[in-house]
């Protein structure tokens, strides 16, 4: 098992991508805490992972509130002594473009997607740097490289905001051998893509924009978060990782 024995905290780990990656974890040996503020959907993750013989367990977390990550890095260092990977998983976008998007929804966007990735970094850096392991992966997105007219300028920067913040990270604590990577997924056929993909036209032209031709699965970009979050990629940090089917390749 390629995470055998090793403490995970993942946010927004209820559905999606993060759910994906949490069941994953699991069935490589991993202790997961789901962080998420979607109890009912992050309970029904947890009993699945629990049925099928991994270890999950639920807390609930709003990424924007310091008080929330205190009590989850709280809770794994009581209980399992130390955490060895931290998933920033937890994001959000929606409709809008900068001449009609409110400075409130601006805020909003990026004090989940930015101010989140932050906190959930600052709350377990002083741990993993104490035990001199441990592995940061923040999910960005293929638009944290490239502009797009169809897609929330809010969301654009945050995204763009979190590639560099890895990067920060990365250099600052390698010396303590915590590892910072960033993941970047092109769509992906998750509950937060579900309306924009119910627009036929819309779904067209964004399968148009992917030299591979189809949108991607959950389970590929937690395949690559695996890599990334396991002793395979030990030599592995402040990278940009790629899982979008050729979008930026062009």
């Amino acid at each position: 098992m390629r995470l055998k024995g090793k403490v995970a905290v993942i946010s927004g780990g209820a559905r999606g991508m993060g759910a994906a990656e949490a069941k994953l974890f699991a069935a490589e040996g991993c202790n997961v805490i789901i962080g998420d503020i979607l109890k009912e959907e992050s309970l029904t993750t947890a009993s699945e992972i629990e049925r099928n013989g991994g270890k999950c367990t639920f807390l609930e977390l709003d990424v924007r509130k310091e008080k929330d990550w205190g009590n989850v890095v709280s809770y794994a260092i009581r209980e399992y002594g130390k955490i060895d990977i931290l998933v920033n998983n937890a994001g959000l976008t929606s409709d809008g473009h900068i001449e009609n998007l409110s400075l409130d929804e601006w805020n909003h966007i990026m004090d989940v997607n930015v101010t989140g990735v932050f906190l959930g970094c600052k709350y377990v850096l002083p741990s993993m740097t104490s035990a001199k392991t441990g592995s940061i992966i923040n999910i960005s997105s293929q638009l944290g490289f490239v502009g797009s007219n169809g897609s929330n300028p809010a969301y654009q920067a945050s995204k763009g905001a979190v590639r560099i913040l890895t990067k920060n990270v990365a250099v600052r604590y390698a010396s303590s051998n915590v590892r910072c990577n960033s993941v970047h997924p092109g769509p992906v056929d998750t509950p937060m893509t579900e309306t924009a993909r119910s627009d036929n036209e819309f779904l067209t032209s964004l399968i148009d924009k992917i030299p591979m031709g189809r949108i991607g699965r959950p389970e590929e970009v937690a395949w690559a978060v695996l890599y990334l979050a396991s002793d395979e990629s030990s030599y592995v940090t402040g990278i940009e990782l790629l899982v979008d089917g050729g979008w930026v390749a062009q």
